[in-house]
């Protein structure tokens, strides 16, 4: 019914915490894909261990490779109806793929999402494709991090994760919620991350960490993703354009406030982008008051 999928390079120390938790599940009708990605350490040998040891495991060893390229993989052998992700530092509940599968059945849902460490609310939705296109925007609830979700495998018929991006997520999750019939989301953590310096994503939480490299990639990517939603959506096409703004202001603030003097020219072209769109993005209804307030700091008139 479910097939897991797990990526793991050199978590030697911390993947059979993830792996364990797995075969802890309540619900037990699964297989679980664990995708070497060119391990140097015994994270490899560790997954061929369980993997001689529970017949649901199937262990492919590949050489060093993307994250989205190592994802790929593991989709391209999959078998079941449902998919779901987890990280080799994270852990999830027992009740993880139990409860992700009654709310996606409960709802007649393609995709189930739960709550995390870090975005949890006892909160039930069931929402649209352009409600939950919204909801991820927000990024309060939810983001377009994988783990977290049981997403019906049909969306993945004609999707791939990008294997050329560092960000692999941020550029698929929302051509996903845009093909599901409906999006149920119950937002109980049922999914624990590990939050340290070698997470692929610590720059969120970090924003020291914030590099020309990293905006660039993000900037285009979320050029693309507005590009695409609002042809998609025309009715939704201002709203999605807000988000993007939205980043830009903020990523702005950052490196003022930050003194990131490496992000200097690429807060310079962003400052020029939000002052095109100045006095749309300041009428745009989604705007917060802080938001207000930085455009009038930043992007002088």
């Amino acid at each position: 019914m479910i097939s897991i999928i797990m990526l793991t390079y050199n978590r030697e120390t911390l993947v059979s915490r993830a792996i364990d938790s797995i075969l802890a599940q309540t619900y037990q009708d699964f297989e679980f894909i664990i995708v070497d990605n060119g391990s140097t350490d015994r994270s490899g040998q560790v997954a061929d261990e369980y993997a001689a040891r529970d017949k649901r495991i199937k262990v492919k060893h590949r050489g060093r490779g993307s994250i989205g390229s190592g994802r790929n993989a593991g989709l391209d052998i999959v078998k079941g109806k449902y998919v779901a992700f987890i990280d080799d530092d994270d852990w999830v509940e027992p009740d993880f793929l139990e409860f992700l599968l009654k709310l996606a059945q409960d709802n007649d849902a393609d995709m189930a999402i739960c709550g995390a460490t870090d975005k949890a609310f006892d909160e039930k939705k069931v929402m649209t494709p352009e409600e939950a296109l919204i909801e991820l925007m927000w990024r309060k609830k939810y983001n377009a991090g994988f783990p977290t979700k049981l997403i019906h495998a049909d969306l993945f018929y004609n999707l791939r994760f990008q294997e050329d991006e560092s960000f692999d997520d941020i550029g698929l999750m929302y051509k996903l919620l845009a093909q599901a019939n409906k999006v149920a989301y119950h937002g109980l953590p049922k999914y624990h991350i590990l939050r340290h310096p070698g997470n692929h994503s610590s720059w969120t939480t970090d924003h020291r960490q914030i590099t020309p490299e990293i905006l660039g990639e993000y900037l285009a990517v979320y050029r693309r993703r507005t590009e695409w939603l609002s042809n998609r959506f025309p009715d939704r096409a201002a709203a999605f354009q807000y988000f993007e703004w939205s980043f830009m202001i903020s990523m702005v603030e950052k490196i003022d406030r930050l003194h990131l003097q490496c992000c200097e020219p690429i807060k310079a072209d962003m400052a020029a982008e939000l002052q095109k769109h100045r006095d749309d993005f300041l009428n745009a209804p989604e705007i917060l008051d802080f938001e207000k307030d930085w455009v009038m700091q930043y992007i002088p008139v």
